[in-house]
């Protein structure tokens, strides 16, 4: 699998100010970790944003949104949001901020 290098590019901008954050190639894609946790990345052409269980569900009706399900499964905490939900900086940044927040309330 490849992913979207422009939205990767977009991703990378957008958390560059941050401290501590590391990418890694992961599920055929490319992920961004805070402090070593995973918090958002992009397969194919889709955004993959960890958002937790709690959020997970009002995270889900958010238009262009599915569960992150690449295995066949959901995987309960993130999702997939499609090209048109995170076409603006706006959007990305919100996608990312949320993300950030959830991950950096996870323990070390």
């Amino acid at each position: 699998m490849a992913y979207d290098a422009r939205l990767a590019e977009r991703v990378r901008r957008s958390l560059s100010r941050r401290k501590a954050v590391t990418e890694k190639k992961m599920f055929g894609g490319i992920a961004f970790l805070l402090r070593g946790k995973m918090c958002c990345g992009v397969l194919n052409d889709e955004l993959v944003v960890r958002v937790g269980v709690a959020r997970y569900r009002k995270a889900l009706e958010r238009p262009h949104v599915r569960p992150m399900d690449f295995t066949g499964r959901p995987l309960t905490g993130f999702v997939f949001v499609g090209r048109a939900g995170c076409q603006t900086d706006r959007a990305l940044k919100k996608w990312l901020d949320g993300a950030v927040d959830f991950v950096s309330t996870l323990r070390r």
